[in-house]
Order: C-alpha cells, then structure tokens, then sequence
C-alpha cells in the first residue's frame, strides 16, 4: 500500500471536535481555541538516518533540515510559528558528540525564525535517528490559506528552482515565511502549498483538494542548474523536466491567485525578494485533470512526485 493510500486508510474514521476548522489533507491543522482574530495552527513532521539523511550528512544540516521542513509547512499555511517539541529517537550506541551538534543546527535555525523549543522526548530506536518536530503558531483568520481555494483561470506561481535537490539543496534551504506572509497581506492567494515530494504530485494534492484540474508550461518551469547538469551527465537517469516535476525536498511554494494579480504579483515579488526567482508555470482548469504543454501542445501529466511505500 503507497502512502496516500495509507494516509487515507488510517484518517476515515478520525475523531473530531467542534474547533477543528482544517484537519488531515492539509500542510497545518487550524484550531479555533477562541482568539477572535486567529487560528491555532499546528503541524508535525519528522526526518529519519538513511530516506531524508545519511551517517556522511554534517550533523548541523539534519538539525536545520529537521526544523526547517516543519517551518516550511507553516509557510504554506501563511502561518507564524511559536513553539516547537523536539523527539529523539537515537540507536543503543549514539554519539553524543554528533547529537549535541545536530540539535545544535536544529536551534539555530529555530532562533532564526523566533520559535521556542518547550519540550520533547527522548527514546531508544534500534537502529537509526529519527527526529520528528511538532510545532505550534497561528494565522489571522482574514489571511489563512489553504489547498483548497484555486479556482479555474487562476495563475499558478512556484518561487525558487526545482529538482536536483539532492546536491545540496535539501539540506541547506530556508523555509519561506517571510515571502507567504508578504504574498498574503499583498495579495488574495487562493490556493497554496509547500514542495515537498515534488511538483507532480503535490500539484495534484493542490487541484484535487480544490476540485480543478491545471495545465504546467514545460517550457517555464524554473530548472535547478544541478538537475540539468546531473541529466546531462548521466548521474541520474532523469531529464531536467521529470527531476523538476518528481524529485521532491525543493520546498518552495506552489500558490495560485487570480490571473489579474499574475502581473502585480510577479513586479511586487521582484522588487521585495530580488534574490528569490517567482515564475509562472501555469494556470488552473476547470476540468480536474493534469496536462503539461510543451512546444508541440498539451499531454498527460507523465508522473508522480515522490511516494513513501512505492
């Protein structure tokens, strides 16, 4: 069984409560503990030795990758982040030399983005480390952003480049809050959700929680300089294209707004975060299926992104 198969499996029959406003099927949870003016957002997420790191990764780089991945998270929400728990879960024979360091990144990165670590666990894994992060925040209710919201003839924007992350860029990427919060007091962004397992497969969670379809402009898509040098070089087996659709850990935000803010969107973005590329790789259909034109016209989306249990 593959990971959204299992995902679905196990969330059919969850128990629910009245404050629950966003649950399973969503980057965060949104709660409505009574602020009149935000929810309560929450999301966890975790990294394990040997799928999102190996024993050669700087162990400051597992730390930052592990606070990060949550924080980018909250970035798709448009959320701010507070507080985080921390879970350890180390091998009988750990280092504790190596540990030390890795939590060492895992703070850095959280003072970077002003969240306090309260808590956690610590526990035995029999043969590798596994960190896992929950963290907590909110999102004024007026600016929150979902999956859920594009709707046909909307733009759709990717910041940052995509594929060949495993060159580095998995472990050394900033989540993007700052750009979320500015995209959301700016502008009425529909739609939106973090990179996470790959642009094929996260744009089809995108549409399909929104009821759409969408249509990617090939010849758009903003291709990292190492998954073409990785294709051209036989390294992976891969085209520039399919890493950029499937390879996953970019973590950039995939958003979609109204085809008349496409413009405004793209000159604001350049003039707040010149260092950051914003490109417009599409548009959303109103017939829920995936197509990706090229120079000869529209085809079937080849591929999924990145699965679990594959």
């Amino acid at each position: 069984m593959k990971e959204f198969d299992l995902i679905a499996r196990l969330t059919r029959n969850l128990p629910t409560h009245p404050g629950v406003i966003a649950g399973p099927g969503d980057d965060c949870a949104l709660l409505d503990l009574g602020l009149p003016l935000h929810w309560v957002v929450l999301k966890t997420d975790a990294v394990v030795e040997g799928i999102h790191f190996t024993t050669e990764t700087p162990p400051a780089q597992v730390g930052h990758k592990a606070m990060a991945r949550v924080l980018s998270d909250f970035a798709a929400a448009a959320a701010t982040p507070t507080a985080a728990l921390v879970t350890l879960a180390l091998p009988p024979a750990y280092d504790p030399e190596r540990i030390d360091t890795l939590y060492q990144g895992l703070c850095e990165t959280a003072r970077r983005w002003n969240v306090a670590i309260v808590g956690g666990e610590t526990t035995t894994n029999p043969d590798r480390v596994l960190i896992s992060i929950s963290a907590l925040g909110t999102v004024e209710k007026a600016r929150s952003v979902r999956r859920s919201g594009a709707q046909p003839g909307d733009a759709l924007f990717v910041s940052g480049e995509l594929g060949g992350s495993i060159a580095g860029h998995h472990l050394d990427f900033q989540p993007r809050l700052e750009e979320a919060r500015w995209l959301t007091e700016q502008f009425s962004v529909h739609a939106m959700i973090d990179l996470s397992d790959g642009l094929a497969g996260d744009l089809r969670h995108l549409t399909s929680a929104s009821g759409v379809g969408a249509e990617l402009f090939e010849t758009s898509l903003p291709i990292r300089r190492e998954a073409k040098l990785r294709a051209r070089s036989g390294e992976s087996p891969k085209s520039a294209v399919l890493a950029a659709l499937t390879d996953g850990e970019d973590f950039e935000l995939l958003f979609a707004v109204s085809k008349k803010d496409a413009v405004p969107v793209l000159d604001g973005w350049r003039a707040r975060f010149p260092e950051v590329r914003l490109t417009c790789i599409g548009r959303i259909l109103p017939e829920p299926s995936i197509r990706l034109r090229d120079r000869q016209g529209p085809k079937p989306m080849p591929t999924h992104g990145y699965v679990h249990f594959a």
